[in-house]
């Protein structure tokens, strides 16, 4: 890979990574169903008026906003209002190991001896994470493990569904998604309106940078680099997102770096470095 493409993929590693603190700094002001809302509101005005998609698609990306927008970044959202931004950020991983075991039990994928090491790794890592102090409480926990199942859930019906351009696809799904999250917000959060007026340009800005930077800057650069390159040179550069999440939470947040916390959450690392990895085999000499 080019360094120009090796750094545009680091940029959005980094701004992957930065988004998981800028959102516990945004739902410290914002209640997190609201942000969630702001957020795809803000998506969809900017993406929806310059990318049209045809009638039939319209099913396909209502489904995919239960999946994507209210079961994974809603639930996100929420959950990262209650636990540290490394910890979340190395569950939220968790999405990858379930969209491997969803493909196996229902596109009928067949799991070799590395993918299912790298399973076993992967829940390794969760049970050493569940040994240490970092790890939230049952509740958010579960919420953060629904937000995984939710991004493996959409990965395989992207996969399985008609072919929508990346941005058309975003801002669809994110108008859709609006009154999913809003219905959601009006039921379980209070004090909107008052939270709103008492904002401070942190807050507001944390919103902003999940809607722009890390949903359109983000995803545009990264599907261009799909674009260029095969998806086994750019997708492992995912890894490096829980590593800096977890070091910039600690540097930013004040998180803590527990045993228990580099121990699991490497072998989480490792574990879905062996499912998205492929390694070529070299071919004997004559």
């Amino acid at each position: 890979m080019p360094l120009r493409d090796l750094l545009l993929g680091l940029f959005v590693i980094a701004i992957w990574a930065l988004n998981i603190i800028v959102i516990k700094v945004g739902v410290a002001e914002l209640p997190p169903l609201l942000m969630t809302t702001l957020r795809f509101m803000l998506v969809a005005a900017l993406l929806v008026p310059f990318y049209p998609v045809a009638r039939v698609q319209l099913p396909f990306l209502l489904l995919l906003s239960v999946t994507f927008g209210s079961l994974h970044f809603a639930l996100l959202f929420i959950g990262l209002e209650h636990a540290e931004a490394g910890t979340g950020a190395l569950l939220v991983q968790m999405g990858t190991p379930f969209a491997t075991l969803l493909a196996v039990i229902f596109l009928k994928e067949k799991l070799g001896p590395k993918r299912i090491a790298g399973l076993l790794l992967s829940f390794a890592g969760v049970v050493v994470l569940a040994g240490g102090p970092t790890l939230p409480s049952p509740l958010p926990l579960a919420i953060l493990l629904c937000s995984a199942m939710g991004w493996a859930v959409s990965q395989l019906l992207i996969k399985r569904g008609p072919p929508i351009a990346p941005m058309a696809l975003a801002g669809w799904m994110a108008l859709f998604a609006v009154p999913q999250v809003a219905l959601g917000s009006w039921l379980f959060e209070s004090g909107q309106w008052q939270a709103m007026q008492q904002a401070t340009w942190l807050g507001w800005g944390a919103m902003i940078y999940t809607a722009v930077m890390s949903s359109i800057v983000a995803y545009g650069i990264w599907y261009a680099l799909l674009r260029r390159h095969p998806v086994n040179r750019v997708v492992p550069m995912t890894l490096l997102v829980p590593v800096l999440a977890v070091g910039l939470g600690a540097l930013l947040m004040g998180d803590s770096l527990g045993v228990h916390k580099l121990v699991g959450g490497g072998l989480v690392i490792a574990g879905i470095a062996l499912i998205v990895i492929r390694f070529r085999r070299r071919p004997r000499p004559a």
